[in-house]
């Protein structure tokens, strides 16, 4: 939440979290969410309790990675509360966690969003499939990385995957693939944006989450669901992503200027573009 709340912020200045924390979270992580835009309400703080812990070991690669360590804590039986104010929301974003969470979220709206955005991963394949398919239903867009599109739809290619995946609800499928970039269906159209290319890479964890914050912020501060607008959050999400692979945790991020990203999706439209090579 903290790494989709801060890419969101480079788009729109009010946004609601609704998420639980430990006493252990540090409060001035907490102040620079608020000094953001980022809106509390919804965030819980379980005293005597400690916040989601996560531990992991990358490969050369920075690709692949072992989970060393993973203590749910205050997320263990979890019941997301939805502000009132909140409640009308149009643009949603459902971050990865247990699907009936996320399905809980959206039951608590008083009105269908414009656009719903989901983010899961192969472990509630795993061990939630009926509930994942259930909140997959009601999302507009999944966010998804390739092997869990592959997973998913038991397909090898990821135009098939795609297709499968749209028949279980989402108009439109963005499936990460880390450095080479994002791939994203919708109906018979398709677009690809590649990766910025960085020098070093010392922490890709959240990266993920910073491609769907500024994926769906982008959206949202343009009050859009169309084609184009989704590709250029496409490009916005890569953009993003980049800068957190840079730093360890939200460091970079928490820092980040409007001015330093800007610059970077000019370079990477840049890299990426071609003149005609047909008149």
């Amino acid at each position: 939440a903290s790494y989709i709340a801060l890419a969101a912020s480079h788009f729109v200045n009010k946004l609601e979290l609704i998420s639980v924390i430990g006493e252990d979270f540090p409060s001035s992580f907490l102040e620079d969410l608020c000094s953001r835009g980022v809106n509390q309400d919804g965030l819980k703080v379980v005293e005597g309790e400690k916040s989601f812990f996560w531990e992991g070991s990358y490969h050369d690669d920075l690709i692949g990675r072992d989970t060393l360590v993973t203590e749910l804590n205050v997320l263990e039986g979890w019941a997301p509360e939805v502000p009132i104010h909140a409640k009308e929301t149009e643009f949603v974003m459902l971050g990865n966690l247990d699907p009936t969470v996320q399905v809980s979220v959206l039951d608590q709206m008083t009105t269908t969003p414009k656009l719903v955005v989901l983010d899961t991963m192969n472990f509630w394949m795993d061990v939630a499939i009926d509930s994942l398919k259930e909140v997959i239903s009601r999302a507009n867009v999944l966010v998804i990385n390739n092997e869990e599109a592959h997973q998913l739809s038991g397909e090898t290619s990821l135009t098939l995957a795609a297709e499968k995946i749209h028949n279980l609800g989402p108009e439109t499928v963005v499936v990460k693939k880390g450095e080479h970039g994002a791939m994203m269906f919708e109906g018979g159209k398709k677009f690809f944006a590649p990766a910025y290319p960085l020098d070093s890479v010392v922490d890709p964890t959240g990266a993920g989450d910073t491609f769907a914050g500024g994926f769906i912020g982008l959206l949202a501060s343009r009050n859009s669901t169309s084609w184009e607008d989704k590709k250029q959050a496409v490009i916005a999400g890569a953009v993003l992503a980049s800068f957190t692979c840079e730093k360890f945790g939200t460091d970079r991020l928490v820092r980040l200027q409007n001015n330093e990203w800007k610059e970077r999706v000019k370079e990477l439209q840049e890299m990426s573009s071609v003149s005609p090579l047909f008149t």
